[in-house]
């Protein structure tokens, strides 16, 4: 498995940690979606981190939703992804080029201005959880951190990164979450701060060629650390055609009869894998059958 998330506890239970590798994953929603490299690299920084944010949850059918909605030229991002470590999602104006940021790095902070991030999980409750802030830095990485600081009061270190090639296709993606569970030490926590202060960045380390586990060792070898389980992550979207489908059915027959009237074929597009559908009138024709 080339994309994967590790899963893993250390210092005997006060944190635990996740790590990703997101390159094939990143590099397919590019291709996908047709990204900017400022757009690919706030798109992939999501979904790493929606997919670390995936596997936390225990039930089958658990979904979990990031949403960025912000001021800036790319508009937003929405993201999804359940337990398993599938993922998906898209950006709202994917074509954003921009200037690099003052530390040269690709700005997505720029890009995604001032804003909100949602983190809307799903977990067969009647009413879904939803957790809000305000964008802290429109990093992305900064901003989860931040999240769970304060609507979580998990304390968290979040570490996100996308490297791009020359000719834009993608390089390296990945990314950590550390958490600190009730009773961790003043000692570990300062402990840990000290290492965290010496990392250089995420895709550095994938870089060099270290993989999550190694990545996991080199922050949290000194607190005895554990792995738990590997987990394969990867872009995956549920649309079919019969899905589709259903959706057509869904508004009505006055609207389906408006574009059998239309004359053409339809195509519907779906946002979160960039797949057309196309509809013929006569296809058209027998799903009005279907409509209420």
């Amino acid at each position: 498995m080339t994309d994967y998330i590790v899963r893993a506890t250390a210092a005997d239970g006060q944190i635990r940690a996740f790590a990703s590798t997101t390159r094939e994953l990143v590099e397919t929603a590019r291709a996908a979606h047709n990204t900017s490299p400022v757009a690919t690299a706030a798109l992939g920084r999501l979904l790493t981190a929606a997919g670390m944010m995936g596997v936390m949850m225990k039930g089958e059918k658990d979904l979990l939703t990031l949403k960025i909605e912000g001021d800036g030229p790319i508009g937003g991002l929405t993201v999804t992804a359940d337990s398993k470590g599938d993922v998906k999602g898209y950006v709202f104006h994917p074509e954003v080029m921009l200037p690099p940021n003052a530390k040269g790095k690709l700005d997505v902070g720029g890009a995604l201005g001032v804003g909100v991030l949602s983190v809307i999980r799903d977990v067969g409750l009647k009413e879904p959880y939803v957790g809000q802030t305000i964008l802290v830095t429109g990093e992305i990485a900064e901003d989860l951190t931040y999240y769970y600081a304060t609507s979580e009061q998990t304390p968290s270190s979040v570490a996100l990164g996308v490297l791009m090639n020359r000719d834009n296709t993608v390089r390296q993606a990945g990314g950590f979450i550390l958490q600190l569970l009730p009773g961790a030490s003043d000692e570990i926590i300062t402990k840990l701060e000290k290492t965290l202060g010496e990392i250089s960045s995420v895709t550095s380390l994938l870089d060099q060629g270290k993989d999550p586990e190694e990545i996991l060792e080199y922050i949290l070898g000194e607190f005895g650390l554990e792995i738990l389980d590997r987990v394969p992550t990867r872009f995956f979207c549920n649309c079919t055609k019969d899905r589709v489908e259903k959706a057509i059915v869904s508004i009505g027959k006055k609207e389906i009869q408006e574009m059998i009237d239309e004359g053409k074929s339809i195509e519907v597009n779906c946002h979160f894998c960039n797949k057309n559908y196309a509809f013929s009138v006569d296809e058209l024709r027998e799903l009005l059958e279907k409509a209420k």
